[in-house]
């Protein structure tokens, strides 16, 4: 069956980008099974191992765990995850997955601030209350102050972790996952039960978070950090991007600042929020439906390679507001400059 073998390859807990590059070189997960066990890809002996138990043995072992096995045909599979083109085939679910009601994810640093934890907490609470799905990823900081928060509403929330839904990651924070699972929210993963927090496997969840969501409010962050990860991939997927500003001189605060400068909507409450979220909970836009007539002229222009000093001339506008342009449109991941040429991603 296809998703035995979806199952089987999940349990392997490879990176996500090996997997899926795997699948597309040998064409479905039944064969990347038996180049695996064949021997001819090679893998870490016990990612090879856990690919060669049987499907129904991997359930029972989840089962023992509270962990449900959800394959992206199950219908309870969030139809906002099936939509995005990397969205992982199996999730591994303690409790009760989102359904359709609007979703925000609310992320931020591990080192936060007094401020970015009331900040967090108070929308996480404003969220839950109004009906919203908060998503998050239960780590230190931001994270945690958001599904606290949540909790102090009426509406489950939803974590998605970097290692099993059964490990507790950080340790401190088990009992917050349990309160989620007993509201009727979820903990969730694509990595199989019992697979360790290692540091790659955090970055790809930052996707599973955003793609989740409705919005992506990130409430503390410093120039550098996961949550505009998570950002970057919501802008990816066409959700609303959101931030809460702080002071200018404040670290933790400079990528919630640059976030805005160069087009997130400010949060300034959480009336702010839930009256944006009456629009992004809507299906979300593509993000090249959402850009404006300068940005689509020099997306198209650079799809190509084009000299950037010829690039105001071909797309009729000002090279003052050309440059701005292709400036945000780099930062949000659209373009890149090399060589004195921009070209599209």
């Amino acid at each position: 069956m296809t998703a035995d073998a979806r199952l089987r390859l999940a349990a392997g807990a490879l990176h996500p980008d090996r997997r899926r590059s795997l699948v597309a070189r040998f064409g479905s997960p039944a064969a990347v099974l038996d180049a695996v066990l064949s021997g001819s890809v090679r893998v870490p002996d016990d990612a090879r191992r856990a690919m060669g138990r049987d499907a129904a043995e991997l359930r029972r072992f989840a089962a023992a765990r509270s962990v449900d096995v959800v394959d992206r045909e199950d219908p309870r599979y969030p139809e906002r995850l099936r939509g995005v083109p990397d969205g992982p085939d199996v999730l591994f679910v303690r409790g009760t997955l989102p359904g359709a009601g609007p979703s925000v994810a609310v992320v931020g640093t591990r080192r936060s601030t007094a401020y970015g934890l009331d900040q967090a907490r108070a929308l996480g609470r404003s969220l839950s209350a109004a009906g919203v799905t908060v998503v998050s990823g239960l780590a230190r900081g931001v994270d945690g102050a958001a599904h606290a928060g949540s909790l102090d509403g009426s509406t489950p929330g939803a974590a998605v972790l970097g290692c099993g839904p059964d490990v507790a990651y950080p340790s401190e924070h088990r009992p917050l996952a349990d309160r989620l699972v007993r509201a009727g929210g979820a903990v969730l993963a694509e990595y199989p039960p019992g697979a360790r927090p290692l540091p790659w496997r955090f970055p790809p969840r930052n996707r599973i978070i955003a793609a989740l969501a409705d919005a992506v409010v990130v409430v503390e962050s410093p120039e550098r950090g996961g949550a505009l990860v998570t950002a970057a991939a919501g802008l990816d997927y066409g959700r609303t991007v959101m931030a809460v500003p702080g002071d200018v001189d404040r670290p933790t605060s400079r990528g919630c600042n640059l976030l805005v400068r160069d087009g997130a909507l400010p949060v300034l409450g959480s009336d702010d929020l839930l009256e944006t979220l009456e629009v992004s909970a809507r299906p979300p836009e593509r993000p090249e439906d959402r850009a404006d007539p300068l940005e689509a002229a020099i997306l198209a222009a650079a799809a190509s390679r084009i000299e950037l000093d010829d690039l105001a001339e071909v797309v009729g506008a000002e090279p003052s507001a050309v440059l701005s342009a292709v400036a945000r449109l780099e930062v949000l991941g659209r373009l890149r400059r090399a060589d004195g040429a921009v070209v599209g991603r």
